[in-house]
């Protein structure tokens, strides 16, 4: 019986553009933890963003800066008719 070798394949949508690729195993073991500390990265950077949505500083912050751009968005947005 042979051995098979796999080598890397990338996946491209439809406009021919790269979206993933299918890696050898040792090659995906070299980046494991890269990918597995990325994963951690963005679970932390949602926890936040969703602990941002009832902080009391950010909120005031947040309205605040809203009410000091609301002339310059006014002028800039298309009005509906």
């Amino acid at each position: 019986m042979s051995q098979a070798t796999l080598s890397r394949q990338i996946i491209n949508d439809a406009q021919g553009r790269p979206i993933a690729v299918i890696l050898p195993i040792e090659e995906y073991a070299l980046i494991k933890s890269i990918l597995e500390e990325h994963d951690q990265n963005e679970a932390r950077k949602i926890q936040e963003i969703e602990l941002a949505a009832s902080d009391p500083l950010f909120l005031a912050d947040l309205k605040e800066t809203m009410a000091a751009f609301e002339a310059v968005d006014a002028e800039w947005w298309e009005h509906a008719r």
